[in-house]
């Protein structure tokens, strides 16, 4: 309209977020519980990258056709083979989880693609991946990359107190969450401890492998842990909220960010969604994976999931059940009003 701002158009390469997962041996039905839990929530389109072994790929094309079509024209998906571009395959494969040095050459094989949030098989979204899409536009000019703390008590952290190589900041990264701006990795020369000049994203991470292996312990985290100790200036480091995992309630509730907000993406390490040492983990897990499609997401999902949590009040994390419960509810309110509620005019409402 005339004296009408135009808005700035949003570049086509962001007009799909992409979300990358590594699945090897038997993560796939985490997996796929994961990427339901991002299409249950998610207002804008979804570009899925699924690096897998060979074996598992036929199961994931037929799983996922298997979805309500209202729902699968929310995504597109890509399966790729799990392929190294330097160093030594099996090397790589065999670092600490299977497959999981996988992520850390995703600038090199999706060339085509600006950002992504990469995530961890055992990660559930508890509200739209929009919301923390949007955290890319918050990098200043030289960050590239974004993850939370691996512990927000130094004392307590696994880095702060046993960690034999530089890690980034006071208790060190945890990398099950990870957002990255592929076109500046891809164009930055990293400092490090190698050589004095800067080195590319591809031609660091072999040498980096080789001069700490004998001192990591949790596989290509602690090499991100160390290129961004290096390189402090390139990372955004997102609240806790974000990666909420058991050592934030285990020990007692030290996530600020979740009492405050809820928990945004719930991140289930240490096998929890698959034992009886963490059950409100669990629950979550459960609920999500039972929940038909197609019912309705407060009786299905939402009151299942309160009663599962009554059973939970003796343990620890089972003790704060707003800190899980709160943004899960709010985004299933604003689900409801997207899919349900239909404005007819100023004075009509259904």
């Amino acid at each position: 309209k005339p004296g009408e701002q135009r808005l700035p158009k949003e570049p086509s390469s962001l007009q799909c977020m992409h979300l990358a997962v590594v699945a090897c041996g038997d993560r796939l039905e985490e997996t796929l519980i994961m990427l339901k839990s991002a299409v249950l929530f998610s207002n804008r389109r979804l570009c899925f990258h699924i690096f897998a072994e060979d074996s598992l790929k036929p199961e994931f094309e037929k799983k996922l056709k298997e979805w309500p079509s209202s729902y699968t024209k929310k995504f597109e998906s890509s399966i790729y083979p799990i392929t190294f571009s330097v160093g030594n395959a099996q090397e790589w494969k065999k670092l600490f989880k299977p497959c999981a040095a996988q992520r850390l050459f995703l600038p090199v094989i999706l060339k085509d693609v600006d950002s992504l949030l990469y995530v961890d098989t055992d990660v559930l979204f508890l509200r739209p991946i929009d919301d923390i899409w949007l955290l890319l536009g918050q990098f200043n000019s030289s960050q590239l990359a974004a993850m939370a703390p691996e512990h927000e008590l130094p004392r307590i952290g696994w880095y702060s107190r046993f960690a034999r190589h530089p890690f980034y900041g006071a208790a060190g990264l945890n990398s099950g969450v990870m957002l990255m701006n592929l076109t500046r990795i891809r164009s930055t020369h990293f400092k490090n401890s190698l050589i004095p000049g800067g080195l590319t994203w591809e031609e660091m991470l072999y040498p980096l492998y080789q001069k700490y292996k004998n001192y990591i312990t949790w596989g290509d985290q602690d090499l991100l842990n160390i290129i961004f100790y290096f390189n402090p200036e390139c990372l955004y480091v997102f609240p806790c909220q974000w990666n909420y995992r058991p050592d934030h309630c285990m020990y007692g509730s030290n996530c600020r960010g979740a009492e405050e907000e809820g928990v945004s993406i719930l991140h289930g390490n240490r096998g929890v969604y698959h034992d009886d040492k963490q059950p409100t983990f669990k629950a979550l897990y459960e609920v999500i994976r039972d929940f038909p499609f197609e019912d309705n997401l407060f009786q299905s999902l939402y009151y299942p999931l309160q009663s599962k949590f009554l059973d939970t009040v003796h343990t620890l994390c089972g003790r704060i059940p707003q800190v899980f419960l709160k943004q899960i509810e709010k985004t299933m309110k604003k689900v409801y009003e997207n899919r349900v509620i239909v404005y007819l005019g100023a004075n009509h409402r259904y």
